[in-house]
């Protein structure tokens, strides 16, 4: 089986419950100050180079990446969780060999009597 036939970003990095804190939301109390959420990133990618060669410059970098999603998040003021989980996945979507990203935002305690309520977003490179 030749490289083309393969399926584009078979292999998958992830991130998983990133806690931040940030403005988010549309009421006035959550306006002012920061609350939690969680992130969780699942980044498709080609990763073959990467096994192959054991450099970091094969593969994807996720605590730069980290620190660029703490950075964009932390200085964020979305009303909506969806808008903040776009910026996330456009973030990531900046890095060549992401070709694909899912993007799941959660905010603990936004609802009583739920432990948590989010949205999750799949995006790709080229997706309008």
């Amino acid at each position: 089986m030749t490289d083309s036939t393969v399926p584009s970003a078979p292999d998958r990095v992830f991130i998983r419950d990133l806690a931040i804190r940030c403005i988010i939301g549309i009421d006035e109390h959550e306006r002012q100050e920061k609350q939690n959420v969680i992130v969780h990133i699942t980044m498709h990618a080609d990763l073959r180079k990467a096994g192959r060669t054991d450099a970091l410059e094969d593969t994807i970098d996720y605590r730069a990446l980290k620190k660029r999603i703490l950075h964009l998040v932390e200085e964020s003021r979305f009303l909506l969780i969806e808008a903040l989980a776009q910026s996330i996945a456009d973030e990531c979507l900046r890095h060549d060999r992401i070709e694909r990203v899912e993007v799941t935002v959660e905010k603990p305690g936004a609802l009583r009597f739920a432990r948590t309520v989010g949205v999750q977003i799949v995006r790709s490179k080229g997706d309008s």
